[in-house]
């Protein structure tokens, strides 16, 4: 079915599972934030109302952490003017260890 509509399947490198974290990280925004939260009267209702919400809500409005939490728009804006201040700031996730002699 996929080579019959030209589509490539794209799987995660062995032991790399972060390779589409940003995709799964868009599509569970649009699941929450559009899909989930609405319903459609046909494909054509559906299709206008993703646009919608990746032009109104996601370009816009929603703050990327990678964006250093600005909208992309507003990123994109700034960049293209020469602010010499953008800057792009990844999530990142602290651990810590739990020590069980000390807790107890």
């Amino acid at each position: 079915m996929l080579r019959d509509h030209a589509i490539i399947p794209r799987m995660s490198r062995p032991a790399h599972p972060h390779d589409n974290a940003s995709c799964e990280s868009f599509m569970k925004t649009l699941k929450r934030g559009e899909i989930y939260a609405n319903e459609y009267r046909d494909l054509e209702h559906l299709a206008e109302s993703l646009g919608a919400f990746i032009e109104s809500y996601y370009n816009r409005c929603r703050l990327h952490s990678a964006l250093g939490y600005r909208p992309r728009e507003e990123f994109e804006r700034q960049s293209e003017n020469g602010n010499k201040q953008v800057t792009l700031v990844a999530a990142t996730m602290t651990t810590f260890k739990w020590d069980l002699a000390r807790a107890g």
